[in-house]
């Protein structure tokens, strides 16, 4: 449904009322906009009345507004450009505020994700991670940050962490050349999705490898080659999304497997420190 409504837009557009036709090309011409429209507010641009929208969404098939109007977001976030992202963020954010307006919209999708997540799912990647012969880990673009965190604090703990860098799709193979059943991928990739991220991860599933994915819901390309598929809400704050709750499952997985690893954390971490003091790593004032 999400990916042909604009198609069974127009297709549909002379069975329509007149109202109705008015929001559907309002939709087909600005779906960037009308994704984060109230209903209220669609009908007063298009100047109908706020049940014909309701109505309209109706006739297309969903089970209310609401339903179509997350549909709409969904091809907003994985379909428009950066451009068009800045666009759509001036049209939502009141600069007065701001910083409520992000900070409380982050810690909203913190606990929308917690409610949504697989639990099941977080404990397996724990456990294969804790197992893993190699961890790989990769991130590309804006998914990039965190790939460095995870892999930063895995490195606290194994040996065996390995950064795939993103250069180039054909590096990227050769870096991950010899994974196999022993190992896992630990890949993160959220709108709009890096095709080397998906191809890897495709790569690293033939392979035979554990993958464990971070992204934002079960309809990512990555969910299908993966074995533990962690999804995090990261909706659009800006031209970038919105990555606290992808970083806050990324925390609890390091806490997890620490906690399963304590008594050799525990001994390397004070080994680690016992180094960083003797090279005066940290300012200790």
């Amino acid at each position: 449904m999400t990916q042909n409504l604009l198609q069974t837009m127009m297709t549909r557009m002379p069975e329509f009322s007149k109202g109705q036709r008015l929001i559907a090309q309002y939709i087909i011409d600005h779906y960037d906009r009308a994704a984060y429209m109230t209903a209220a507010k669609l009908g007063a641009l298009v100047k109908v009345s706020e049940s014909t929208v309701v109505r309209f969404a109706d006739e297309l098939g969903f089970s209310g507004y609401p339903e179509m109007q997350r549909a709409l977001q969904e091809m907003a976030r994985t379909q428009l450009t950066a451009a068009q992202r800045v666009e759509v963020a001036d049209s939502l954010l009141d600069k007065d505020n701001i910083l409520d307006k992000v900070l409380l919209g982050d810690a909203d999708k913190i606990r929308q994700t917690l409610e949504g997540l697989d639990r099941a799912a977080f404990y397996d990647a724990v456990e294969r991670v804790v197992a893993a012969k190699n961890i790989y880990i990769l991130g590309i673009r804006s998914s990039a940050a965190l790939a460095d965190f995870l892999t930063f604090n895995l490195r606290m703990i194994f040996d065996n962490v390995r950064a795939v860098e993103g250069t180039s799709g054909t590096e990227i193979f050769e870096q991950i050349l010899n994974i196999g059943p022993e190992d896992v991928l630990i890949a993160i990739s959220f709108p709009r999705y890096s095709k080397r991220t998906v191809r890897a991860v495709e790569f690293a599933h033939r392979a035979g490898a554990g993958v464990v994915s971070i992204s934002d819901s079960t309809t990512s390309p990555l969910a299908p080659f993966s074995d533990q598929l962690l999804t995090a809400r990261s909706d659009m704050a800006s031209f970038v999304d919105s990555l606290v709750a992808p970083l806050s499952i990324i925390n609890a997985m390091v806490a997890a497997v620490s906690m399963r690893r304590h008594n050799e954390v525990a001994a390397r971490l004070r080994r680690l420190e016992s180094i960083w003091d003797e090279y005066d790593v940290y300012d200790k004032r």
